[in-house]
């Protein structure tokens, strides 16, 4: 017989789980398009960086499906470090907001700070032409994480209010 805490972990592993499974697969969709890698990003997946929010397994799952992600990006070894952590960072910070309304933001900043400094030390390196670079990138990935995340990811937080979770 379980008991609570085992019913917990399992939900907890199973969410987990799922979230960076549909992560992945929305990634590698977004990839087809030619829309998941590069300075203009439009990841259907990072809508669900707003789950955090609601659900603290996401944080995980978000991760790790990231990583997964991130295993065929252009940029290689670099993306999946740098693009993971800013998902990591984006997701524990998205778990500590207080409002629904502010959940987008931090994958939206973490992005466009990390990714954008990413990209533009792939492309410039940290010469002259660093600075520029990072201020296209930041603003590029920026504005699609901002889309993303507000047209997808806050109403996906709306209809989950709207069924009693959080």
């Amino acid at each position: 017989m379980e008991t609570t805490t085992a019913k917990f972990n399992t939900r907890y592993l199973a969410r987990a789980g799922i979230i960076a499974a549909v992560y992945v697969v929305l990634t590698y969709l977004a990839g087809l398009m030619n829309l998941a890698y590069g300075p203009v990003q439009f990841r259907f997946s990072e809508a669900l960086t707003v789950l955090p929010f609601v659900f603290p397994e996401a944080i995980p799952g978000l991760f790790v499906g990231c990583v997964v992600s991130n295993l065929l990006s252009p940029y290689g070894a670099l993306d999946l470090v740098i693009g993971s952590l800013a998902t990591l960072l984006a997701a524990i910070w998205t778990s500590k907001c207080g409002k629904r309304a502010f959940a987008p933001m931090p994958p939206v900043i973490a992005n466009a700070l990390l990714v954008g400094a990413m990209l533009a030390w792939y492309e410039a390196g940290f010469g002259a032409g660093f600075l520029a670079a990072f201020a296209y990138n930041a603003l590029t990935v920026g504005a699609g994480e901002l889309v993303v995340c507000y047209a997808l990811g806050l109403p996906l937080l709306k209809v989950l209010e709207n069924r009693g979770i959080k």
